[in-house]
């Protein structure tokens, strides 16, 4: 994690503005929250970091940033947030042990997770992940 200094917290601190700025007219209820690959890791990351209800939470290609064996016992509870993991299989940056450890932790702290793994997909989105975040939108 210290490698990724000091962009990391950069970067989560802008979605941490992000979500401040828009929270006065759109209540949290309301945000969905969407990345793929990079973008994945920094939303999951975050989203785990500041777990409470969201509209919806979708993380393409992506899992929690750090190595194996990083502390996973973040606070608080998503209540029953939406929650879509999507990712290959075999996609060459996004380990399918990455996706099975970021739904474990969604799962036990309080989402409504629905995980896909899609063989051979290699790093992309497919159109089944298109009309999966489309319904999410849709129900917020």
């Amino acid at each position: 994690l210290e490698s990724n200094e000091p962009y990391l917290s950069a970067a989560l601190d802008m979605i941490s503005k992000l979500v401040e700025r828009v929270e006065p007219t759109v209540p949290a209820q309301r945000i969905m929250l969407l990345g793929f690959s990079q973008g994945a890791c920094l939303t999951l990351e975050w989203a785990a970091r500041n777990a409470r209800r969201y509209g919806a939470i979708a993380g393409l290609s992506g899992g929690l940033i750090g190595p194996e064996g990083t502390p996973r016992d973040y606070p608080g509870d998503f209540d029953a947030t939406p929650v879509f993991l999507g990712c290959s299989d075999v996609d060459p940056y996004i380990q399918k042990d990455r996706v099975v450890e970021a739904a474990e932790v969604f799962k036990r702290m309080g989402a409504d997770l629905m995980v896909r793994l899609y063989p051979g997909m290699g790093h992309m989105v497919g159109p089944e992940e298109i009309a999966i975040v489309r319904g999410l939108v849709e129900s917020i």
